[in-house]
């Protein structure tokens, strides 16, 4: 989510180069850019530790100003042996506790994440705008559709993936299934007898992206294919369970019309987890079992309108 903010400081800043120290694996996010270099820091091994932090600290000399977009322990750290101004990104991790506390929630949306990215750029005097997008795909592309999720409270149950595919497939809409190299084998068992749906070639993240960049219309739970097919300028159709786009992880320029999810007026509990990563306080995720296909396939035709 910081490659867009990253990319309008430098559009809006012509003055202003940035370097960008991120792990090897995100590093591949990143497009080029003539005043922006993204260095790999590979903190697992080459720089472990706080050792390994003060001599990556030790390469990084001169600049003005660091931006510490990730708050946790690690940027802390080599922030404290950088020199220049500094600025760190606020988490608003009060707000999100209030948020998905179990018992007398603070419910209210919180400020997303891009604005409090693009904050840690304004704080060091950088002008930062975000722009309203309005993305528009392919309208003769297939659909994409991501059904996958790191953790239980953001995966909708298969038996809805399955059904919504056999509908789509049905209709002869040509569907395209993203997942990670470890889901191969259950997005062939999901493509398996359905002669619209094939599963995407691509291997690697910026391949994914490319890919992306073909579709109508991406169908996403609240992961990481949400926010690479913001990257990827295509609309969204957002499926969330016990996280919530309150929270402030909307992908980049797409639109709150575009969720589906049980309304919190019928499940109280909602959300219980900024990453859905929590246990049910139900026992039963009855915030994605009962979002059914039909629910998909109504916003699906309501998106496909709209564009």
């Amino acid at each position: 989510m910081t490659i867009p903010v990253i990319l309008e400081v430098l559009e809006q800043n012509p003055d202003a180069k940035i370097d960008v120290l991120t792990r090897p694996f995100t590093a591949k996010l990143f497009p080029e850019h003539p005043r922006m270099n993204v260095i790999p820091a590979d903190v697992d091994n080459k720089y472990k530790g706080f050792p390994g932090l003060r001599k990556l600290a030790a390469e990084c000399k001169g600049y003005d100003a660091v931006a510490d977009l990730h708050a946790v322990l690690r940027s802390r750290i080599l922030k404290l042996f950088l020199k220049g101004r500094k600025a760190t990104l606020d988490k608003g991790r009060e707000g999100k506790k209030a948020l998905t506390r179990k018992e007398n929630k603070n419910r209210k949306t919180l400020r997303s994440m891009p604005e409090r990215y693009a904050d840690v750029f304004r704080e060091l005097g950088l002008k930062v705008e975000l722009p309203t997008s309005s993305f528009k795909g392919d309208p003769n592309g297939p659909i994409g559709f991501a059904p996958f999720a790191q953790h239980r409270g953001k995966e909708w149950p298969i038996k809805h993936a399955l059904t919504l595919l056999e509908e789509l497939n049905a209709q002869e809409k040509n569907v395209v299934l993203f997942g990670g190299p470890h889901e191969a084998d259950k997005l062939q068992a999901l493509a398996s007898g359905l002669d619209h749906v094939k599963v995407n070639p691509a291997k690697g993240l910026k391949l994914d992206i490319e890919a992306m960049r073909s579709l109508s219309l991406m169908i996403s739970m609240d992961s990481a294919n949400m926010h690479m097919a913001s990257l990827a300028h295509i609309p969204v159709l957002s499926i969330w369970g016990a996280t919530h786009p309150d929270a402030g992880f909307l992908g980049f320029g797409q639109s709150i019309s575009n969720v589906v999810q049980v309304p919190v007026e019928e499940l109280s509990c909602r959300p219980c987890s900024v990453f859905g990563n929590k246990p049910c306080h139900r026992g039963d995720w009855a915030c994605m079992e009962r979002l059914d296909a039909s629910m998909v396939l109504h916003k699906i035709s309501e998106v496909s309108v709209k564009q």
